[in-house]
């Protein structure tokens, strides 16, 4: 009996080890998605830069997108797993600057912004510092709320650069090689998605998003508009209505609550509790 106790005793710490080895394996695994998603805003920065002709532009755009694929399952990962910690939010914020602040904007100013030289040059650079701003901004809210709300305050940076990387898309699957012939709309929206990131805009988080019959109609809605988009022009085209979309409906709600003299309410989400959406 002594010695079973013994052996038994002696088991004990072999299984602590590797329950401590088990939960580092854990805590890798959503830095991992988020360290590819660096990686996706590496090739598309290095892509962009160096290629030449719009199939180039065309595949740094795609890596973006596949940034944010990973950008958006980190965050679940970490909470599947529970290994949500404030060093997964940090990586996560550094991550977005390059992968959805610094890809786009140079691919942006390849696509369309250089032919306006030091003015295009300042519009790329207002889109990356104000997504820098936004992703600062985010993370000090997300310290003194621990609660996750119904809205983002201010248009969430992947989907500034989602609408950037959708217009490069859609104008290689449409036009091919053509290049771009109107910079100034160009630059204008560009403008426009960089002051939308760093206003208080609320924009839905959808994290509090509850199956009903009303929002099943609006799904469905949206899905049938883009199949019939689908139907006649690429994928892309939807993706840009879609982005637009979102982008416009936040931006109308506030202009109707300061038109009808309404304050413009928000509750902040926190990244406390969600590592996705800066």
């Amino acid at each position: 009996m002594e010695l079973g106790e013994e052996e038994k005793e002696g088991q004990e710490p072999k299984r602590g080890f590797r329950d401590i080895e088990l939960r580092r394996a854990l805590f890798i695994l959503p830095n991992a998605f988020t360290l590819a998603s660096v990686f996706c805003g590496l090739y598309a920065i290095l892509h962009g830069a160096s290629g030449n002709g719009a199939g180039a532009l065309y595949r740094s755009a795609l890596a973006v997108f596949f940034a944010g694929f990973f950008d958006l399952f980190d965050g679940r990962v970490a909470r599947l797993t529970k290994t949500q910690s404030e060093f997964g939010v940090q990586l996560d914020s550094l991550a977005d600057i390059v992968s959805f602040g610094v890809a786009p904007a140079i691919i942006v100013y390849k696509w369309a912004l250089w032919p306006l030289g030091s003015i295009g040059m300042i519009g790329a650079f207002c889109f990356t510092a104000c997504g820098a701003i936004r992703l600062a901004r985010f993370n000090l809210m997300a310290t003194r709320s621990k609660s996750a709300g119904k809205f983002f305050v201010g248009l969430p940076i992947p989907l500034a650069a989602f609408m950037i990387i959708a217009l490069v898309m859609a104008h290689y699957r449409l036009f091919g090689d053509l290049p771009v012939e109107r910079h100034i709309p160009v630059l204008v929206l560009v403008l426009l998605l960089s002051m939308l990131m760093v206003s208080t805009i609320p924009y839905w988080s959808f994290k509090e998003f509850h199956f009903s019959l009303k929002s099943a109609l609006w799904l469905f809605v949206l899905g049938l508009m883009i199949w019939f988009v689908w139907l006649r022009y690429p994928l892309s085209v939807a993706f840009v209505i879609a982005i637009g979309t979102y982008v416009l409906l936040g931006l109308g709600r506030a202009l109707v609550r300061v038109i009808s003299g309404k304050p413009i309410r928000w509750r902040p989400s926190s990244r406390c509790t969600s590592r996705v959406g800066a």
